[in-house]
Parts: structure tokens; C-alpha cells; sequence
């Protein structure tokens, strides 16, 4: 018995008439998220960034050369308000690992780079990662990791969760209901 089945029986116990099932689901998905922040944070405090510092510089990364990204896309990809986007592209900025450029494509835009430094530093920091990342799912055999990974990429992509995701390339539309004749 975990935390988690302990939560969901104690709300049983004083409320039977609620179904508390899906909190098996999704409270075992927050801890699990809670836990792994904790890990992620000593990961990326050893190379000098916060977890959201390499959120932000990984997007970078990943686009490849020049290593651009204008700032809506980035905020969206990382899943942050144009607000604290700032905040955290402010601080790399001070650290040397971004710069702010013009974007060619619009007079008015700006884009976000990625510097030698700061790709210096997400190459080693992502190692590390995925290090990391292998030791928290150390509890699953390969089989069970595809499955879970199967599993919560049918619960990521169905439309309650796209809906809230901005990273999405397009929102989940509803599915179009046929009207019934004489109704």
C-alpha cells in the first residue's frame, strides 16, 4: 500500500458516495512529478541552472543550428506564461547562455539564441539527465517503461489534455455530431 491508496481509502471511508478512483491515476502521476522535480533540481544545481533554466535552453537546443527560437513558440514549448518567460530568459541572458537577437524575418520580432556557452553547458547538463532519468525508472523492466510510455501518450494526446496544452501544433477539435432527422 502506498500513499496514494492510502489517500483514496480514507476518502472512501468519509465519503463512499464519491468515486475517488481516478485519484489512483492522477495523484500517483503528481507525486511522481513532485519526487521527480526534487531529483531534477540536484541534477541541474550541479551544472549551475534550475530544472526551468534547462527547460529553456534544451528547446534551444533541440531546434538545432543557429539554435533560434522566437519567444512565443519558446514560452509555449515549456509550457510558461510570456511573464515569467521573461524572468527566466533575463536570467540566462545574465549568465551569458542566450542572447536576444532581431529576427530577419520581422523588423519588430525578436528571436532567443542559444550561445556557445549555454550549449556547452545543456550538452553536459542533459547527460547527467537522462542518467537520472534512467535511475528513477530503474523499478521497470523495458517492457513496462513502453508500456507506461504508451499509456500516458494516449492520455497526453486525448482531447481533455491537448485542450489545456500549448504546445500543441493544433488544439483537439470536438469531433462533429450528426444531427438526427426529426430532432
Amino acid at each position: 500500500m502506498d500513499e496514494i491508496d492510502r489517500i483514496v481509502a480514507q476518502w472512501n471511508e468519509v465519503r463512499p458516495d464519491l468515486d475517488a478512483s481516478p485519484t489512483h491515476t492522477l495523484q500517483r502521476i503528481t507525486r511522481l512529478s513532485l519526487l521527480q522535480a526534487a531529483s531534477f533540481a540536484r541534477v541541474f544545481a550541479a551544472h549551475g541552472v534550475s530544472f526551468g533554466e534547462y527547460l529553456v535552453l534544451a528547446a534551444l537546443r533541440r531546434t538545432g543550428p543557429p539554435y533560434r527560437m522566437n519567444p512565443t513558440r519558446l514560452f509555449n514549448s515549456v509550457i510558461l506564461s510570456s511573464g515569467a518567460m521573461t524572468n527566466r530568459l533575463d536570467g540566462l541572458e545574465e549568465m551569458g547562455l542566450v542572447e536576444r537577437l532581431p529576427d530577419p524575418a520581422d523588423r519588430r520580432g525578436r528571436l532567443v539564441g542559444l550561445t556557445d556557452k549555454g550549449r556547452e553547458l545543456v550538452d553536459n547538463a542533459v547527460v547527467d539527465h537522462l542518467e537520472n532519468e534512467q535511475r528513477l525508472l530503474g523499478g521497470l523492466d523495458p517492457d513496462e517503461r513502453e508500456q507506461l510510455a504508451k499509456l500516458l501518450r494516449k492520455l497526453l494526446l486525448s482531447e481533455p489534455c491537448r485542450s489545456l496544452d500549448p504546445a500543441t501544433d493544433e488544439p483537439a477539435r470536438p469531433r462533429a455530431t450528426r444531427r438526427r432527422r426529426g430532432t
